[in-house]
């Protein structure tokens, strides 16, 4: 029994034609799914019924099971969904005026190892599938309808970012099918700038995505030198910050936005001193002189969401408003993220889920070296440090 939610508009195509269907009623199928939220066949009223008979005995539209459901004093909502065999993923609903944000997971844990992330301190299992990707955005958006008492049409769901637990580019086959659903407009209708990958920089594939189906990029950056980023990024050993941005100066041949951005954790006494914002920002700004371009971007610093097992802490406001500054100060966009459903441990940097490690991470991590302290701020950057703070 295959489940719809696995496929594209394309794919399910193909599925209908193998069914002995004309592919146009693949349109007809994909809208009562994806528009409607109808997992129910026998309600798909302008389908033929011999079809809707065969749909019955051959497919399924199911979503993943629900294994809690938090919500934040914010209004922020955090779903916990079964996956099986152990493992559960976290999808995040955010609500802004005018608009609604969901972060949806790709994988069942992360192998990447970031070491201010939660999901990486928990290892990695599988891989999820497209549907159980496409399955988190299914539940969320048409469960959100119903709870806000929506007109039909109206979209609770305005921007997507694959930035829940897991790497999303190391899950490229089952990503791209998904990205298409979002994108479609027989599906959820998104702009390709209100959907997001987020990236620890996985070169290869951020060239792959530029050509398949370039989305608005984020790239997890975090430190203004290789040494630092080799700590906090372990992927950095192998893709390092030089290959990165070249990597995102390509993308943004094709990006549906004018610039990359990057996502900076504010961590305490690691990467956050006024020398190191001065570096970031001759790294992304470049060196004419020396034939460096740089990257179009804004920088967005995001407070250190803490949890137990990290070692780590959140850089104060002073600090991050004066890393901000030096950042503005230079000409480069930067924020300075809001954290949001901390009090459910829904913020960024806090997704954990539950995940049968496959890779031992804990083993590796009891080994492993502290993440460095920065050096003492020389006297001009501790003058820099005391500036004033982000500008409006």
């Amino acid at each position: 029994m295959v489940n719809l939610l696995q496929f594209d508009r394309n794919a399910l195509g193909d599925w209908c034609e193998q069914q002995g269907e004309k592919a146009f009623r693949a349109t007809q199928l994909f809208r009562w799914i994806h528009q409607r939220g109808e997992p129910d066949f026998s309600a798909m009223s302008d389908l033929a019924r011999p079809f809707r008979d065969k749909l019955i005995g051959a497919a399924e539209v199911t979503g993943l099971a629900i294994a809690s459901e938090q919500v934040a004093l914010d209004g922020t909502i955090k779903w916990l969904f079964d996956v099986g065999h152990g493992d559960a993923v976290e999808t995040v609903f955010i609500p802004e005026p005018g608009r609604g944000t969901l972060c949806i997971s790709s994988q069942a844990g992360c192998a990447v190892n970031c070491r201010f992330c939660a999901t990486g301190h928990q290892g990695f299992s599988r891989n999820l599938t497209t549907a159980e990707i496409v399955a988190q955005l299914w539940h969320a958006e048409f469960a959100l309808r119903r709870r806000l008492g929506l007109a039909a049409g109206e979209r609770a769901i305005t921007n997507v970012v694959m930035m829940g637990m897991g790497e999303p580019l190391q899950n490229y086959g089952a990503l791209l099918p998904a990205l298409r659903t979002l994108l479609d407009d027989h599906g959820y209708g998104l702009s390709r700038r209100r959907v997001t990958v987020s990236t620890s920089g996985v070169v290869p594939m951020i060239d792959r995505l530029r050509e398949d189906c370039p989305v608005a990029l984020a790239v997890s950056l975090h430190a203004p030198d290789d040494a630092l980023r080799d700590e906090l990024v372990p992927l950095n050993r192998k893709y390092p910050i030089a290959e990165l941005l070249d990597a995102s100066r390509r993308y943004l041949e094709r990006a549906p936005r004018d610039f990359i951005t990057f996502e900076y954790c504010m961590l305490d006494g690691v990467n956050d001193s006024p020398a190191q914002a001065e570096a970031l920002l001759a790294l992304v700004r470049g060196d004419a002189g020396a034939g460096r371009p740089g990257v179009p971007c804004k920088i967005n610093l995001i407070p250190f969401n803490p949890f137990a097992a990290s070692g780590l802490k959140r850089s104060a406001p002073a600090r991050i408003a004066a890393f901000a500054a030096v950042l503005q100060e230079g000409g480069i966009v930067t924020t300075i993220r809001k954290t949001r459903g901390d009090d459910i441990a829904a913020a960024c940097g806090q997704l954990a889920g539950e995940v049968q490690d496959r890779t031992r991470v804990a083993e590796r991590r009891a080994r492993a070296a502290p993440v460095r302290v920065a050096p003492p701020t020389s006297r001009r950057s501790a003058a820099v440090g005391a500036g004033p703070g982000p500008r409006a």
